[in-house]
């Protein structure tokens, strides 16, 4: 099920709420997903920065966070945010395995971008097998629903509302926070700096410079599993979650400037209030048949940034551009 039908849905039965519950449905969802995929993209930015390669198996750590919080639901009879530690470290030990056994020999031969990207889909196609085998042993052997699964109803209730909008938000907020206090107030966030902005000079310096891309990466990958962790209580799980996932991670991270950690904050919220609110508004504009069209709201984000901002928004001189945009136009043919 779509998760625009779900709000939708949801929108329809909480017209009786009050207080926060006058927010609407569509909104709240608008907020869940900004969040969410602000933590995917920072994750997606941050392996990008150190190691320049794009890479296009991060949704899937996602679909692995996911499948995380379904197992530990279904074992442990909890809720869902009680696996999010597991879900990060089980993620990023994935990253980390992903770097250390694949990209960094790849790298130690001179790989080229190209060819470090095609590898990205490969492990991607070999996640994706993985999840599928463990669906099929979780639904055949335990008999648990293991695809298109929810786990809504194991959300808590704050103020008459789903713990999840507020969680979603306050942890984005506080993974920004420590990732800003981290690379601006501690040794290893200047060596990562160093490392992102000249390798070969960093390492001349002393910084351990492949120390520094298997932590990002570890990082990179437990934020991914931070926000699949929390998808379920959203957005139905399944195994190619993570494919669906990945155009909206990429087109928050371009949008916002794949440079940036602050710029996948902006991006985040940015598609993710897009395709949210403008589904809706397309869907009663033109009726629900759009609905299905949504991934198309991030490729033309992609598109229009790539053409007009290629570096994102953030790389842009906004001040240059307003002073030469007030600054007052002398006649073509003035008098000397």
């Amino acid at each position: 099920m779509n998760g625009a039908l779900t709000l939708t849905g949801e929108k329809l039965n909480s017209s009786r709420q009050c207080g926060l519950g006058m927010l609407d449905p569509i909104f709240r969802g608008a907020i869940i997903f900004s969040s969410l995929l602000t933590l995917s993209s920072l994750g997606l930015t941050l392996t990008y920065q150190t190691t320049k390669i794009p890479n296009f198996a991060h949704g899937t750590f996602a679909a692995v966070g996911a499948y995380v919080s379904l197992t530990a639901v279904m074992a442990w009879r909890g809720n869902p945010y009680q696996s999010l530690v597991l879900a990060f470290a089980i993620c990023g030990t994935v990253a980390l395995g992903q770097y250390l056994m694949v990209f960094k020999p790849l790298m130690r031969r001179g790989a080229t971008t190209i060819g470090l990207m095609i590898t990205t889909l490969a492990i991607e196609f070999v996640l994706l097998g993985v999840l599928n085998i463990y669906a099929d042993y979780l639904s055949k052997v335990l008999k648990w629903r293991s695809r298109y699964f929810l786990l809504a109803s194991y959300d808590l209730e704050v103020a008459d509302q789903r713990g999840l909008l507020f969680v979603a938000p306050t942890l984005a907020a506080a993974v920004v926070t420590t990732l800003y206090f981290v690379l601006t107030k501690t040794k290893f966030g200047v060596a990562m700096r160093a490392a992102i902005e000249d390798p070969a000079l960093a390492s001349v310096v002393g910084v351990n410079v492949n120390s520094v891309y298997a932590v990002s990466w570890f990082v990179a990958g437990g934020l991914a599993g931070l926000s699949g962790a929390l998808f379920p209580l959203w957005f139905p799980g399944n195994p190619d979650m993570g494919g669906k996932l990945i155009v909206s991670t990429f087109a928050a991270s371009i949008v916002g400037g794949l440079y940036s950690i602050y710029g996948a904050v902006l991006g985040g919220f940015l598609i993710g209030l897009a395709e949210i609110l403008g589904t809706d508004y397309l869907s009663s504009w033109l009726g629900a048949w759009i609905i299905p069209y949504r991934p198309l709201i991030p490729l033309v984000a992609i598109t229009s940034s790539l053409l007009l901002a290629p570096r994102g928004l953030t790389a842009v001189d906004w001040r240059g551009r307003l002073r030469r945009l007030l600054a007052p136009r002398r006649p073509v043919n003035s008098q000397r």
